[in-house]
């Protein structure tokens, strides 16, 4: 049974929204205060769980101050959203709850995330739904129906919520594009495709886990061309600092299974959701009691009897 990682660990400090994977030699250090997101994913047979989490390094106790604020608004906006992803609501509500969570902390949403539904090998599928919705990125929505699985994932930040790319060298993550058609010149560039079909299939794979020589060089013409494409380092604005929670989670007639998740660090904010329409959403369980069927009544001739 083919099995192992749907998704490299990933480790995001700060201003750095996602993606970054540390590759050898890497010698960045962690310093008290650092707000670190953990990003990661496996996979059994083709059925992909992923799951993000943030942790503020070196705070003994409760984490307070803006790193309170960021950590609590962004594991209750999971919370949140959890609650949308369930069978028969709409994708769009996502956003608009998620917007309305952030505005109470003082945070505001990351352009550029969304959430998707898993399919066997397929880590990224067609139903999606935005972070937060803007004139140049919108999604089409839909319904979320049962028996799906979804990968919901949370990004919010103490800045203006928009990232981007610095530096296309940063990219240390990369998975093989199904649709892309072209037949390569380089050796190194077909020994690493070669590589890439063989070993990690659909999945995505950090450049650390290669071991064709000079792989860098082969993947440049490999994304070139479309045939694998890169997950590029995004960043907020230098000073800003943002917070991730993901969660895979499968839809089933009486509600969300979340199957992936860890505790989060203790947190001391003065700040909460007033939004009415919200705070009954958070109230609510993630998964519908099912009603107790009422005990059937006595045969007729068994009461006459």
């Amino acid at each position: 049974m083919d099995k192992g990682v749907a998704f490299p660990t990933c480790l995001s400090v700060n201003s750095v929204v996602g993606h970054h994977c540390p590759l050898a030699g890497d010698e960045g250090t962690l310093a008290a205060g650092d707000v670190v997101k953990v990003d990661l994913g496996a996979h059994i047979d083709g059925w992909i769980a992923v799951a993000a989490h943030t942790h503020v390094v070196g705070v003994d106790g409760p984490v307070s101050g803006p790193e309170g604020d960021l950590l609590a608004g962004a594991a209750v906006a999971l919370d949140a959203a959890l609650r949308c992803v369930r069978p028969g609501k709409q994708i769009a509500a996502v956003s608009d709850v998620l917007a309305k969570v952030a505005a109470a902390y003082g945070l505001t949403v990351v352009e550029g995330v969304m959430s998707h539904n898993l399919k066997q090998f397929v880590i990224d599928g067609e139903k999606t739904a935005l972070n937060r919705v803007t004139p140049d990125q919108k999604a089409e929505d839909g319904t979320f129906e049962e028996n799906e699985a979804w990968a919901v994932d949370v990004v919010l930040s103490t800045g203006a919520g928009v990232s981007k790319v610095r530096d296309e060298k940063e990219t240390g993550v990369y998975k093989r594009a199904l649709e892309g058609g072209y037949s390569l010149k380089m050796k190194a560039s077909r020994a690493v495709l070669s590589e890439v079909i063989k070993r990690f299939s659909t999945m995505p794979f950090s450049l650390r886990a290669l071991a064709t020589p000079g792989a860098r060089l082969g993947l440049v013409e490999c994304v070139n061309h479309g045939l694998i494409a890169p997950y590029p380092v995004l960043h907020e604005k230098a000073g800003a600092k943002t917070a991730q929670f993901k969660a895979t989670v499968l839809l089933t007639p009486n509600g969300s299974d979340r199957i992936t998740g860890a505790p989060v660090q203790a947190w001391a904010t003065e700040k909460a959701v007033a939004d009415a329409e919200v705070k009954a959403l958070l109230a609510t369980s993630l998964k519908t009691k099912k009603k107790k069927k009422a005990a059937a009544k006595p045969a007729a001739d068994a009461v006459a009897a």
